[in-house]
């Protein structure tokens, strides 16, 4: 009987989860630099700025309003949700009703919603790879089949229509897209979205299109999947947040939108595992995307400076390819060289061992290819100082150039 019981102590579609690497990778990196040892961590997708002075001014000026400190709409503030229409098409071009917008409790309940309004059980879903780390766990989570593409750095980590094709299957029910990419730091630009939406649209594929990167593009204009493809509106959810943008991640500010029926249903699902996201972080929210967007370029051109830094100093390391990213802060090298090579009298035969590897031999933490799908690869992210950056690359030089 006993044997009984623990075996169900924890529901099977719990127990199926990943930890999330990225944040297990950084956890681990804090842990060490709080145990004293200089670590460096390119593990998390988080910028290193503080959230801007006006923003956080509005959440302080939100927290004093009594007005703040009762339930909203499960869907969110009225006014934020005209924001973000305001928002949409003044950086797109897309018109969204803000009544198919759900403001959600960060990025990443936003894409959990989108996948579980309209993934079934037993749906494929099309996921190129490297993806984010959360994407597969949430298809599963909602009961889809992820359908892993890979598009290596070969191919400049982007899927084409071909492997689409080659993917396509009676039992597909949506796919992923992620521009700019994380971890990859791939764009697509319009043409090849025009390309995968028309793809989309002829064979009845849902689209779940993440943009939380939308404004940390370093080259040519940002291109947007329902500018160029209007006519999949009926069949396309769009995830976005302020955190990236604004350095805002702990804030959990996100949204979503799409037609109106799959919204209404997200909308339902809302009011019961979370009701309003936090009145303070949503007045905060509403002042980052109508106040002063000169903060966004001001970090903007921070990130682009250590991009093109970050590349220089990769490729000088031996065994390193290093497609250059042109989006997002991370970037994506391609590490299978040095695979199977002595390092420090330590042999690491997978990504996962060489993070291990860097970690105690460098102590630079960086995130394994696996994690996203794509073995062979690591991802380090450039949202840290300029002389962290500098400090931790010069230490990969000199541990695998040695």
């Amino acid at each position: 009987m006993s044997e009984k019981i623990t075996a169900r102590r924890v529901s099977t579609r719990l127990g199926a989860l990943q930890e999330s690497a990225t944040l297990a990778v950084d956890a681990k990196a804090k842990a060490l630099k709080a145990e004293g040892k200089p670590v460096i961590g390119f593990g998390a997708g988080e910028p290193n700025f503080p959230t801007p002075d006006f923003i956080v001014e509005a959440a302080v000026e939100a927290a004093k309003d009594p007005k703040n400190h009762k339930y909203t709409p499960a869907k969110g503030l009225p006014e934020l949700r005209d924001a973000i229409a305001a928002k949409t098409k003044r950086d797109s071009g897309v018109v969204v009703d803000p009544n198919n917008i759900i403001v959600t409790n960060g990025g990443k309940q936003a894409v959990y919603q989108a996948f579980c309004s309209i993934v079934d059980e037993g749906d494929d879903v099309i996921l190129p790879a490297p993806y984010w780390t959360t994407y597969p766990e949430v298809i599963r989570l909602c009961g889809g089949n992820p359908i892993e593409i890979l598009a290596g750095s070969d191919q400049g980590y982007k899927v084409t229509v071909a492997q689409l094709n080659a993917a396509l299957t009676p039992a597909t029910k949506a796919m992923l897209l992620c521009s700019p990419s994380n971890p990859t730091g791939a764009v697509y630009t319009s043409e090849e979205l025009k390309a995968i939406g028309t793809w989309a649209l002829e064979n009845g594929v849902w689209v779940i299109t993440d943009e939380i990167y939308e404004h940390l593009i370093y080259e040519g204009k940002p291109s947007y999947l329902l500018d160029v493809v209007p006519e999949l509106a009926d069949q396309t959810i769009v995830v976005n947040g302020v955190a990236k943008t604004y350095a805002m991640t702990g804030w959990r500010v996100g949204w979503m939108f799409g037609p109106a029926d799959v919204i209404k249903a997200a909308s339902n699902f809302q009011s019961h595992i979370t009701s309003n996201v936090s009145n303070v972080s949503q007045r905060a929210a509403l002042a980052a995307i109508t106040g002063d967007q000169s903060v966004v370029a001001d970090m903007k051109a921070a990130f682009d400076r250590r991009r093109k830094k970050i590349v220089e100093m990769l490729r000088e390391i031996e065994g390193f390819e290093v497609p250059e990213p042109t989006g997002a802060f991370y970037v994506f090298p391609n590490v299978q060289a040095v695979l199977g090579k002595e390092i420090n009298g330590r042999v690491a035969n997978s990504t996962s061992e060489l993070a291990t590897l860097i970690l105690e031999e460098a102590e630079v933490a960086v995130v394994p290819g696996e994690a996203f799908g794509a073995p062979g690869y690591i991802r380090l992210g450039y949202a840290l100082s300029d002389d962290d950056l500098v400090t931790g690359i010069e230490r990969l030089q000199k541990l695998f150039n040695a």
